[in-house]
């Protein structure tokens, strides 16, 4: 379980910066928001979640390792305490930012929110990942 959150965590990131860049481009250069190309990456957050959600609650570095004595271990408190509540705000965000856009009667309104809410989300999610558990990085 814990690779396949690590893998789907390689497409998240992916498909995060694909609809940034593309959202980016769309709003520069004016044209019409791409509603699909949002939801790639809205879909791609929401499928690392509850992977991420099932796997700390099975894991025994999730919600099991919460404890007193954890919370002076950085990495234990990375584990079933900010690496989950991060992602669950970052995944707030994509999602509010994917509501309003698709609420918003001006492409270029829509454009600007989905750059705004993905970017922070994407930020918050990089600023918690646990790096070193990725082999291919360590």
């Amino acid at each position: 379980m814990k690779h396949l959150h690590s893998t789907i965590a390689i497409v998240l990131l992916l498909a995060l910066v694909i609809s940034i860049v593309i959202t980016i481009v769309n709003l520069l250069g004016k044209k019409p928001y791409n509603r699909k190309i949002a939801l790639i990456g809205f879909i791609s957050a929401h499928i690392q979640f509850l992977i991420g959600l099932i796997l700390y609650f099975i894991s025994p570095l999730g919600v099991q390792s919460f404890s007193a004595e954890n919370m002076k271990n950085s990495l234990s408190r990375l584990y079933f305490l900010e690496h989950p509540l991060m992602m669950l705000i970052a995944i707030v965000l994509i999602t509010i930012g994917y509501s309003k856009a698709k609420k918003a009667t001006d492409a270029q309104k829509a454009n600007r929110t989905v750059a705004v809410f993905y970017i922070i989300g994407l930020l918050l999610i990089l600023s918690r990942i646990p790096w070193t558990t990725w082999s291919i990085l360590s």
